[in-house]
């Protein structure tokens, strides 16, 4: 049974499902997420396996911080999509203007609960745009990832960076 603070109508494993069935929902799956820990990681940590990645990915997705981070940014990209957002902020959003930064503000409070490695692979990360990072920056179906791809690097970057951590 997951912790129900009195302050909180869900449980963290309420959160966590809600969280993964959002990304999900914007195609986005864990094991994606797990291939692009395993692309970071691969050179440094010779016996690393898919199933070590997913398990740091789903330990990172734990965490209170990641799934308010997640929901907030899914959220907010769904939003704009829907025209909830007024001009000039949703121009800005919709088409990812390179200037707005506050995109990867959201994120970092998932990657700094990893110290300055998260940051460094998040800002790797960023600029490569590896496996569905480079999917969802580039889909221009009428939908909106301006938060959702800086999201999914974050994700991957923190559980990189755990993995790291925990070998040391």
């Amino acid at each position: 049974m997951g912790h129900l603070d009195h302050k909180y109508k869900y449980t963290t494993e309420e959160l966590k499902a809600k969280s993964i069935e959002k990304l999900h929902e914007r195609g986005v799956s864990l094991e994606d997420i797990g291939k692009i820990v395993f692309e970071l990681q691969k050179k440094y940590y010779p016996e690393l396996t898919m199933e070590l990645c997913l398990e740091s990915v789903n330990a990172v997705m734990s965490k209170r911080e990641v799934f308010h981070a997640i929901l907030t940014a899914i959220e907010i990209d769904m939003a704009v999509e829907k025209g909830l957002f007024t001009e000039p902020i949703a121009s800005i959003i919709r088409s990812d203007e390179g200037l707005y930064g506050i995109d990867e503000i959201l994120p970092l409070s998932i990657v700094n609960l990893y110290g300055s490695i998260g940051l460094t692979n998040f800002g790797y990360l960023d600029k490569a745009k590896v496996g569905v990072i480079d999917e969802l920056d580039k889909k221009r179906d009428g939908s909106v990832n301006t938060f959702l791809d800086d999201i999914v690097a974050a994700l991957a970057a923190a559980s990189a960076s755990r993995l790291a951590h925990n070998r040391i």
